[in-house]
Protein backbone atom coordinates (compact mmCIF):
# COMPACT_ATOMS: atom_id res chain seq x y z
CA UNK A 1 0.00 0.00 0.00
CA UNK A 2 0.44 3.44 -0.48
CA UNK A 3 2.87 5.53 1.81
CA UNK A 4 1.11 8.02 3.89
CA UNK A 5 1.71 11.48 4.58
CA UNK A 6 0.41 13.71 7.00
CA UNK A 7 1.47 17.33 8.77
CA UNK A 8 0.39 17.59 12.78
CA UNK A 9 -1.38 20.68 13.96
CA UNK A 10 2.80 21.73 15.53
CA UNK A 11 3.87 21.58 11.92
CA UNK A 12 5.81 18.33 12.29
CA UNK A 13 5.35 16.30 8.77
CA UNK A 14 5.37 12.50 9.21
CA UNK A 15 5.12 9.63 6.22
CA UNK A 16 2.82 6.54 7.51
CA UNK A 17 4.04 3.31 6.24
CA UNK A 18 1.37 0.20 6.25
CA UNK A 19 3.79 -2.86 7.85
CA UNK A 20 1.96 -5.40 5.22
CA UNK A 21 -0.10 -5.61 2.44
CA UNK A 22 -2.95 -8.59 1.33
CA UNK A 23 -5.06 -9.25 -0.99
CA UNK A 24 -8.60 -10.45 -0.78
CA UNK A 25 -10.05 -11.33 -4.43
CA UNK A 26 -7.73 -8.85 -5.80
CA UNK A 27 -8.31 -6.32 -3.49
CA UNK A 28 -6.12 -4.29 -0.93
CA UNK A 29 -6.56 -5.42 2.67
CA UNK A 30 -6.18 -2.51 5.39
CA UNK A 31 -3.46 -3.36 7.46
CA UNK A 32 -3.38 -3.27 11.29
CA UNK A 33 0.14 -2.06 12.26
CA UNK A 34 1.73 1.04 10.70
CA UNK A 35 5.75 2.41 10.83
CA UNK A 36 5.99 6.21 11.56
CA UNK A 37 9.15 8.14 10.18
CA UNK A 38 10.07 11.73 10.11
CA UNK A 39 9.53 12.96 6.31
CA UNK A 40 12.47 15.57 6.33
CA UNK A 41 11.07 16.93 3.08
CA UNK A 42 14.93 17.38 2.03
CA UNK A 43 14.14 15.35 -1.36
CA UNK A 44 15.49 12.15 0.30
CA UNK A 45 13.24 9.28 -0.70
CA UNK A 46 10.75 8.25 1.72
CA UNK A 47 11.64 5.67 4.17
CA UNK A 48 9.98 2.81 2.62
CA UNK A 49 12.96 2.94 -0.02
CA UNK A 50 15.40 2.03 1.95
CA UNK A 51 13.91 -0.40 4.50
CA UNK A 52 11.36 -3.30 4.22
CA UNK A 53 8.19 -3.17 6.43
CA UNK A 54 9.46 -4.64 9.90
CA UNK A 55 7.51 -7.33 11.81
CA UNK A 56 9.08 -5.00 14.99
CA UNK A 57 10.77 -7.93 16.68
CA UNK A 58 14.04 -6.11 16.75
CA UNK A 59 15.30 -2.30 17.18
CA UNK A 60 14.81 0.25 14.49
CA UNK A 61 17.81 2.12 13.44
CA UNK A 62 16.87 4.80 11.63
CA UNK A 63 17.04 7.92 12.87
CA UNK A 64 14.01 9.38 11.30
CA UNK A 65 11.82 6.71 13.15
CA UNK A 66 8.94 7.33 15.58
CA UNK A 67 7.76 4.01 16.45
CA UNK A 68 4.45 2.02 15.43
CA UNK A 69 0.83 2.30 15.78
CA UNK A 70 -1.39 -0.77 16.20
CA UNK A 71 -4.84 -1.09 15.63
CA UNK A 72 -5.82 -3.65 18.36
CA UNK A 73 -9.65 -3.28 17.54
CA UNK A 74 -10.46 -0.90 15.08
CA UNK A 75 -12.05 2.18 16.15
CA UNK A 76 -11.80 1.47 20.01
CA UNK A 77 -8.12 0.09 20.54
CA UNK A 78 -4.87 1.48 19.82
CA UNK A 79 -1.09 1.33 20.14
CA UNK A 80 1.51 3.79 19.84
CA UNK A 81 4.76 2.15 20.42
CA UNK A 82 7.80 4.71 20.59
CA UNK A 83 11.04 1.92 20.27
CA UNK A 84 12.33 4.56 17.89
CA UNK A 85 14.97 7.48 18.22
CA UNK A 86 12.70 9.97 17.88
CA UNK A 87 9.06 10.09 20.22
CA UNK A 88 5.27 11.29 19.47
CA UNK A 89 3.40 13.10 22.39
CA UNK A 90 0.31 12.11 23.30
CA UNK A 91 -1.71 14.81 20.97
CA UNK A 92 0.60 13.96 18.59
CA UNK A 93 0.19 10.21 18.15
CA UNK A 94 -3.86 10.82 19.05
CA UNK A 95 -4.04 13.34 15.95
CA UNK A 96 -1.92 10.15 13.74
CA UNK A 97 -4.55 8.05 15.54
CA UNK A 98 -7.29 9.87 13.95
CA UNK A 99 -6.21 10.40 10.71
CA UNK A 100 -5.22 6.48 10.49
CA UNK A 101 -8.68 5.70 11.49
CA UNK A 102 -10.34 8.25 8.77
CA UNK A 103 -8.55 6.96 5.67
CA UNK A 104 -9.50 3.35 7.34
CA UNK A 105 -12.87 3.79 6.89
CA UNK A 106 -12.79 5.98 3.75
CA UNK A 107 -10.01 5.18 1.57
CA UNK A 108 -8.03 7.27 0.39
CA UNK A 109 -4.56 5.12 0.56
CA UNK A 110 -3.92 6.55 -2.95
CA UNK A 111 -3.90 10.18 -2.20
CA UNK A 112 -1.50 12.24 -0.87
CA UNK A 113 -2.51 13.36 2.95
CA UNK A 114 -1.59 16.42 4.53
Amino acid sequence: MAPLFLTLSGDKHLIIIPDTQAHLNGHEVITYTYSIYADRQDGSPYPGMRMESTLHLQDNPDPDYYGFITFEKPGSLFTYTSDGKLELTPEESNEVIEFISHVRDNGGWKLEQG
